[in-house]
């Protein structure tokens, strides 16, 4: 578990702290530079204490561990392993993976509204239905609404078929992927026609009051100024509400102001409402996407 399947955790260690490992046996050697050896064994000695604490350690833990010791943050990836929200249908404990996710946590605990910004990866998504489901099953509240607008990223729902829920559903794949990894298929459909989850395009909230609702808004950079207004009018007694975007994926039609951005700037300083922002370091996709994202944040940046 610790050297990973064909030693892939040895060669990650390896490619972040510019050193050579061999992993034989019970021994680990580390060849290189003082800091670098001092640092590549300070990961490995995390994710053995991780192990001894009866954790899987997975590819996603030693990114983690490694981000985390690149910041000289190393005790805080520790103390946040200890909190963990909940556990999937297979047994395996959720938890966060970065410091950005633990202030997303702990910023939807103390806030009725918060927005998530920041590049597709960093788990904001899947994050929002996991802290969901927790309140669902504590019985905070009677139902989980999730929503997202019916704009098109560069594809026609117009030649899809079904109505326009049905149009919506394929885009709304990561809401649908951690239902099931929490409940499974068969009880996730179950609790939507039961009516405790609703998946609706944000058209569909219109008029209405939420209530003793988790209410979760995805791609929120596709919302008009009237429809953000719209959504967040909509909270009720006994509510949360979470807004999850990323403005540099804004796929409005030009000259139209993207509803998350004018949140952003006209919502600050209100007491109930938080925002979190997430970047590149955040990502727990592969260690290339992090890359991917600030080569194209970096393109911007210049352009501008």
């Amino acid at each position: 578990m610790l050297v990973g399947t064909h030693d892939k955790h040895v060669k990650l260690i390896e490619e972040n702290t510019n050193t050579t490992i061999h992993a034989r046996g019970e021994m680990i050697q580390i060849i290189g530079m003082e800091d670098d050896v001092e640092h590549a064994e300070q990961v490995f000695q995390v994710l053995l204490t991780l192990m001894n604490r009866g954790i899987n350690v997975g590819t996603a833990d030693v990114v983690s561990a490694l981000k985390f010791m690149q910041q000289g943050k190393l005790t805080s990836f520790l103390s946040m392993y200890e909190e963990e929200i909940m556990k999937d249908r297979a047994g395996n404990a959720i938890r966060a993976k970065n410091i950005g996710q633990s202030h997303y946590i702990t910023a939807v605990r103390r806030h009725d509204v918060v927005f998530g910004i920041g590049p597709a990866g960093t788990g904001k998504t899947f994050l929002a239905v996991v802290l969901a489901i927790a309140e669902l099953k504590k019985g905070t509240v009677e139902k989980i609404i999730l929503t997202r607008p019916a704009v098109e990223a560069g594809e026609k729902l117009g030649f899809l078929p079904g109505d326009l829920k049905e149009k919506v559903d394929p885009y709304l794949r990561p809401v649908y992927d951690a239902l099931y990894q929490i409940f499974g298929v068969d009880h996730t459909n179950r609790l939507m026609e039961r009516g405790v989850i609703e998946i609706a395009p944000l058209a569909y909230m219109r008029g209405r009051t939420l209530e003793n609702a988790f209410v979760i808004l995805d791609e929120a950079q596709n919302t008009t100024i009237a429809q953000m207004k719209m959504f967040l009018t909509r909270l009720g007694f006994h509510s949360k509400m979470i807004v999850n975007g990323d403005a540099s994926q804004i796929d409005l039609p030009r000259g139209v102001t993207s509803g998350l951005v004018h949140a952003q700037q006209t919502l600050q300083g209100i007491k109930q409402i938080d925002f979190v922002h997430f970047d590149a370091a955040d990502v727990v996709r592969h260690p290339v996407v992090a890359e991917i994202i600030r080569a194209y944040e970096k393109e911007n940046n210049e352009q501008i």
